[in-house]
């Protein structure tokens, strides 16, 4: 059976694998598709599709063997609800509207001035950072906190990325700083609004109430919520039936994703996750059956 991720990132957001490269790894790895999900930003999607489309031009020529592979164009939101970070997935958007560029060129610029303020902040206790100097080590990338937990790592401020985020960056810590959010239901609107599905990304990682997370899911389902991300690379067998009985009861598909991020995850891979992570083409079939009524 065809094996598929739909949850990954590249160097276009805090990957650390080029959309080309991650094409490569997907045909190395046998998958049939995957989607490019990075964090508000949908740049490295064109070479990611080019990549995929040189690649299946040269079976199709006979130059090269194996799976054509599929390049999902989609787009991983940062959201808040409840004084929560929720993350929405949107699958098969329309990156090229011009309403939807308008829109993430919103969230960049939210993006800059947060990411300014924590710089100045971080200076501001010794540390050798401005926000030129953040940008010069990532070009081309969307700053997250995990670049800065790798610039810390690197100029020796600590001995560790997980050390940058309990000492210096963590949601609890002094140098944190939130950034302007829209609602995990305005995602969805928006997802919707340029033709796309949307998925709500690794509930069990938010730590809600069973009760509270329902209501979440209830919201987002009357805001066009299409689906939940039942598979996913922390999962315990537990957490997945959960997952699974939520998207049945609201009539939601399921989604399912490793998210790949690269070396900066070093024992999370692509497809598999930590090693047991697998998610079945079909997942991706009932998904393209909904779109296409969508689209009737």
């Amino acid at each position: 059976m065809n094996i598929i991720d739909l949850h990954v990132h590249s160097t276009k957001s805090d990957g650390t694998l080029t959309p080309t490269e991650l094409v490569e790894y997907a045909i190395e790895k046998g998958l049939s598709a995957f989607a490019l999900t990075d964090h508000d930003t949908t740049e490295g999607i064109d070479e990611a599709i080019e990549a995929g489309n040189r690649h299946n031009e040269a079976i199709k020529n006979g130059d090269t063997e194996g799976l054509p592979l599929e390049v999902i164009p989609g787009i991983e939101f940062s959201t808040e609800y409840m004084g929560k970070d929720i993350h929405i997935l949107g699958l098969y958007i329309d990156y090229n509207s011009s309403a939807f560029k308008e829109k993430i060129q919103e969230f960049v610029d939210s993006r800059i001035l947060r990411n300014q303020k924590m710089c100045a902040s971080l200076a501001s206790d010794g540390i050798d950072i401005t926000y030129e100097k953040l940008i010069e080590e990532n070009p081309c990338a969307v700053i997250t906190r995990s670049h800065y937990a790798k610039y810390l790592l690197n100029h020796g401020y600590t001995t560790s990325m997980k050390e940058a985020f309990e000492r210096y960056i963590g949601d609890h810590c002094k140098h944190f700083i939130p950034r302007e959010k829209i609602t995990p239901m305005q995602a969805v609107e928006l997802i919707n609004e340029v033709g796309g599905l949307a998925f709500l990304a690794h509930p069990p990682l938010y730590h809600m109430s069973d009760r509270v997370l329902e209501g979440l899911i209830k919201e987002l389902k009357e805001a066009g919520l299409a689906g939940i991300e039942a598979v996913y690379c922390t999962y315990t067998q537990g957490e997945e039936t959960q997952m699974r009985k939520f998207a049945s009861k609201y009539g939601l598909l399921i989604s399912g994703g490793s998210d790949f991020h690269g070396t900066i995850k070093p024992k999370l891979d692509l497809a598999v996750g930590y090693g047991k992570l697998f998610i079945p083409e079909s997942i991706l079939c009932d998904i393209k059956s909904a779109l296409a009524n969508k689209l009737l």
